[in-house]
């Protein structure tokens, strides 16, 4: 019966993985860490429209806003769920900049509604959805158009149908074309 050889039976092998270990290492953690990124916005643009949502039904200051989420939701075990951890710079940056651009916001919303709607007959976390993407599109050019209307979407997948989803989709879409051509 024939032995099997380890790797490190293998004459030249361990000098030439050592040799390419490192960069290869290094690759794997900032593909880690672009996911890891990238996650923690998800959890942050989620949150942010959590706390849109609970700013529309209570008008929440700002400020407390922010420190409840920073306190006890960012990051959170609820029960058997963990939630990943939220950008926390990027989460604060959309909830206070949806807030206090809101009539620019709204204006850009509601600019696209049918005939006969309003920004009020909208309901509630629809339109915090709708917020906090266009925020993301009108100040955010770091983050790429179709990153920022994907991410909004399986927000909205969350909460809706296919139907509204695709209300979603295409006034993220109009507002993209007019706010970054």
């Amino acid at each position: 019966m024939r032995r099997a050889r380890a790797r490190s039976d293998r004459p030249g092998r361990d000098r030439a993985r050592r040799s390419r270990g490192p960069p290869r290492a290094r690759r794997l953690d900032r593909a880690e860490a672009g996911v890891s990124r990238s996650r923690s916005r998800s959890a942050a643009r989620l949150a942010a429209v959590q706390a849109l949502y609970q700013h529309e039904m209570e008008a929440t200051p700002t400020a407390r806003l922010l420190h409840e989420f920073h306190e006890h939701r960012l990051g959170a075990t609820v029960g058997d769920s963990a939630f990943h951890d939220a950008e926390v710079e990027f989460f604060d940056d959309l909830v206070s900049e949806a807030i206090a651009r809101a009539e620019e916001i709204d204006a850009l919303i509601a600019a696209r509604l049918a005939e006969g709607w309003t920004l009020a007959r909208l309901d509630r976390p629809q339109k915090a959805i709708l917020r906090a993407g266009t925020y993301e599109l009108i100040a955010r050019a770091d983050v790429p158009t179709a990153t920022v209307i994907s991410e909004y979407l399986d927000v909205a997948d969350a909460f809706y149908d296919k139907r509204e989803k695709g209300f979603v989709n295409g006034l993220l879409d109009s507002i993209a074309k007019e706010v970054r051509g």
